[in-house]
């Protein structure tokens, strides 16, 4: 146990902070597999009856909860395990992360094998999904100190793995599906297993990689000491700010994640004679922009700011959102692609920027379990964008319309929670703190003081020691 202690992994003086990449995206590029969940959904269907669906076999409509599961899962976990994470360190948040989310496809794979629906809800939903937060969270806090010059590209760099990991566990899923398929199995369960083995170890070496600065390494700007101390998240969770972010998180991930989790069905029923594989390769391609969104605009955000950023994405998303239909009555699968891959850039992009954008409004003291708890948006946004997916379909297709444009309702509600998103985005104003201890240009510290206990919902204290101001951004 001594080796996962927080003492344990401190750097020694000369340790190059870059290595904590690489370690960082071991463990995203693995529990990144959960956007590339839908490839099981078809195959889950036909467990019992193989070549198409018994009557005994799972519906859509049930095997949707999975995904909702683990999402609900992994906002829960990052929300209330933020402090825990802060106090035993990255490496033991993501040894505990890697038996979860491995143990999590092992106990799936049992729950596919003896056809028990409430296992795979255990198992992928409720011990996966704790996996997908805690592994999820373990790098933020670390990378954001390791990199306060560069908080947006670091961040993006790392996180751009959990939306890359699809890229890989698509199609790999396919092949390893095919090649256990028989005529007594889908192949499903084989899979679970090898995933799960190979995920462990994977993020069994991220985990190990894992190294936390010095305190006499964190060389500081005059401007990152000015947001070294920070607010406490109990102060925090006491600010509008707080509950702005929520929002437009639930919103951003909301519209999202409903396509995620049905994108390889969806686009099966649109188009007509549109094959698995095919439907594998959209979702690899849909992984590939969501990562590559994470890089793209949280290094963009460093350079044009946080609430810029997400004001793109409430702006240009709608239109996205509103043009799906569009292209699925016009048969036109070039565009219906183009849509969701730029939608997918900037759904990921809200989760790569998050962090910093936190530690821009709160200060860098708790921006772990700060974000943390904002990221309990996911768990009602893993909810909600499936049932409107899944159940608007439903109820579309039970009244008459065909499955081809069974979703173009709910792509038009989409596209209305992304404009709410924008007035939210842009009511946002960062709480600005001084320092404990801020180092002046002579190399002395001056002291300064924290939230006034007491104070109510964005009210300040200010005397000669305390000076917490709200600035409006441009």
């Amino acid at each position: 146990m001594s080796l996962l202690s927080k003492s344990h992994i401190v750097a020694r003086p000369g340790y190059n902070r870059w290595w904590t990449i690489p370690a960082a995206l071991l463990i995203n590029v693995s529990i990144g597999q959960a956007y590339a969940f839908s490839v099981f959904n078809l195959p889950l269907t036909r467990v019992i009856g193989i070549t198409e669906s018994a009557p005994d076999d799972w519906t859509l409509t049930t095997l949707g909860w999975i995904f909702t599961l683990a999402y609900v899962f992994l906002g829960l976990s990052a929300g209330f395990g933020g402090k825990w994470q802060e106090r035993v360190g990255p490496r033991m948040s993501a040894v505990v992360a890697a038996i979860c989310f491995s143990g999590g496809f092992f106990l799936a794979a049992l729950g596919v094998y003896i056809h028990e629906i409430w296992i795979l809800y255990v198992g992928y939903g409720i011990i996966g999904g704790t996996g997908l937060g805690l592994g999820f969270q373990s790098p933020i806090s670390t990378l954001i100190r390791w990199f306060p010059d560069h908080r947006g590209l670091a961040t993006g760099l790392a996180i751009m793995g959990f939306g890359g990991g699809a890229i890989i566990a698509a199609p790999v899923s396919e092949i390893l599906m095919h090649q256990f398929g028989s005529p007594s199995s889908v192949g499903v369960w084989e899979t679970f297993i090898v995933l799960g083995s190979v995920y462990l170890v994977a993020m069994m070496v991220g985990a190990f990689m894992f190294r936390i600065p010095h305190r006499d390494e964190e060389q500081l700007e005059a401007a990152e000491a000015q947001h070294l101390a920070g607010v406490s998240v109990e102060a925090a969770m006491r600010t509008p700010q707080f509950y702005l972010l929520w929002t437009i998180m639930l919103l951003n991930v909301t519209a999202g994640i409903g396509v995620l989790g049905q994108a390889s069905p969806m686009i099966q029923e649109v188009f007509d004679g549109f094959s698995a594989s095919a439907a594998a390769a959209f979702v690899a391609i849909l992984s590939f922009f969501n990562m590559g969104g994470r890089l793209l605009w949280a290094s963009l955000s460093d350079v044009i700011g946080r609430r810029a950023t997400f004001s793109i994405f409430f702006t240009l998303g709608p239109l996205l959102y509103a043009a799906v239909p569009l292209a699925g009555h016009l048969s036109t699968v070039t565009l219906f692609v183009t849509c969701f891959a730029l939608i997918l850039t900037m759904y990921g992009g809200g989760f790569a920027s998050l962090p910093a954008y936190v530690a821009d409004v709160f200060g860098t003291k708790d921006v772990g379990p700060i974000h943390g708890r904002l990221l309990t948006a996911l768990s009602v946004a893993g909810v909600l964008g499936p049932v409107l997916v899944n159940y608007i379909r439903q109820y579309q297709i039970g009244h008459g319309v065909t499955t081809g444009r069974a979703y173009d309702v709910t792509m038009y509600i989409m596209a209305g929670l992304l404009v709410a998103g924008f007035f939210c985005n842009r009511a946002i104003r960062p709480v600005v703190g001084p320092p404990l201890a801020r180092a002046t240009p002579t190399g002395q510290s001056s002291e300064s003081g924290s939230v006034a206990r007491g104070s109510s919902l964005g009210s300040f204290r200010r005397d000669t020691r305390v000076v917490l101001k709200l600035e409006f951004l441009s």
